[in-house]
Parts: C-alpha cells; sequence; structure tokens
C-alpha cells in the first residue's frame, strides 16, 4: 500500500496507526529500551545466516526505533548502520511494521521511496531485508532485518530465512513472557502462603 499526505505528496514514511498499541506491549514485555546481550547474538545468527555486514533486532514504539539487539560484522565500515536508536523516518524498518509483511530492496535506488531516505546517504545503506515480529495477540513489536552497503540479490532464499529467524525470536519472546508470567504466579502464591500463616491474634 502507498501512503500520501492529503496534500497527495508520497510519505517517505508510513502511517503508524498501530504505535500505542505496540508502545504499550513493548513496554509489558520490557522491550525496546535498553540492549539485550541475548538479543545482541540472535542479530548475530541473523548476520551469519544472511552473509550480512549488519543486522538488528528492532523495536518500534511511539517516538523511535530502537535496536535492542544488533551486529556489527568486525570488518564492516563504521558507519554503515545506526547505533542503538534511530528516528522513525530513518531506515526501511518502520515500512515492515505498518506493511505487517516482510519487505526485500535488493537496491534501494531502484525505488524512489526508498532512495530518498536518510540511511542511504547517512550510512550508506544500499539493500535490505527485513521481516515482522508478530506476537500471540498479533502485534507486529518490531523486526529481524539485515542491511548491506552493496546491492544484494537477497533472492526467495533470503527472504525465507528472514520470515524464519522472525519467526523464532517471536517464540523466544513468547518463552521470556510466559517464564515471567510463571515467577510472578509463584510470588504471588508464596505471598497468599504466608498470609495464611500469619497469627490471626484471637484467644481461644
Amino acid at each position: 500500500m502507498t501512503y500520501y499526505e492529503s496534500t497527495g505528496h508520497l510519505l517517505l514514511t508510513p502511517v503508524d496507526r498501530e504505535a500505542p498499541a505496540r508502545a504499550a506491549r513493548l513496554r509489558e514485555l520490557g522491550l525496546g529500551a535498553r540492549a539485550d546481550g541475548e538479543l545482541d547474538a540472535f542479530a548475530r545468527r541473523v548476520a551469519d545466516a544472511l552473509a550480512a555486514p549488519y543486522a538488528g533486532i528492532n523495536f518500534i514504539n511511539e517516538e523511535r526505533q530502537f535496536f535492542t539487539g544488533l551486529h556489527h560484522a568486525p570488518d564492516a565500515p563504521a558507519s554503515g548502520y545506526p547505533a542503538r536508536a534511530l528516528a522513525r523516518d530513518h531506515g526501511y524498518c518502520p515500512h515492515v511494521v505498518v506493511r505487517r509483511r516482510a519487505l526485500v530492496l535488493e537496491d534501494v535506488r531502484d525505488f524512489a521511496r526508498f532512495a530518498g531516505n536518510a540511511v542511504v546517504d547517512g550510512s550508506g545503506v544500499r539493500s535490505y531485508v527485513g521481516a515482522p515480529l508478530t506476537d500471540r495477540r498479533g502485534i507486529v513489536l518490531g523486526t529481524v532485518c539485515a542491511v548491506d552497503v552493496v546491492p544484494r540479490r537477497w533472492g526467495l532464499a533470503g527472504l525465507a530465512t528472514v520470515k524464519e529467524l522472525a519467526g523464532e525470536l517471536v517464540e523466544l519472546v513468547h518463552e521470556r513472557e510466559d517464564r515471567r508470567d510463571a515467577r510472578r504466579a509463584d510470588e504471588l502464591r508464596a505471598d497468599e502462603l504466608r498470609a495464611d500463616d500469619r497469627p490471626t491474634g484471637r484467644c481461644g
């Protein structure tokens, strides 16, 4: 889908009407606010699987994008991809999130809508592949993505790989949530047992 302003001008960044719900869900899951070593390792898996110099696990809220997982190959140019945080109008992950489906750009300069993005000149990005992270509630939390500073033929294999990795990561997020919920339930039961064991203060 193509998005336009009321004036008819093409929007470089799509309108994101689900951002408030996504931001609330990310807060609930504790994602998108700080770096995560386990997700950094996952981003490295993404980079290795796609033979890409840069890969990220990107969560997007109402104000910014945050790469909770991020990998730069040791020999990759330092300016080739961002640090942890990006503005909402930078890069291609916001398009994946709003579209709710994967995006493959073998050469971003082949597409007028994408060629003008700030990451092209600012970070030298030339190719991109990303897939949405859709949780059990149907909320798209962010993306798994990889980029390169040269045009790349990601092909069907690359698309299938990034989608498969996105599915794995969603399972990991759900496992974390389930463990957290189980821990909270155990703590609640323990509190209830302690309350039952307290003296009532009544005399027989």
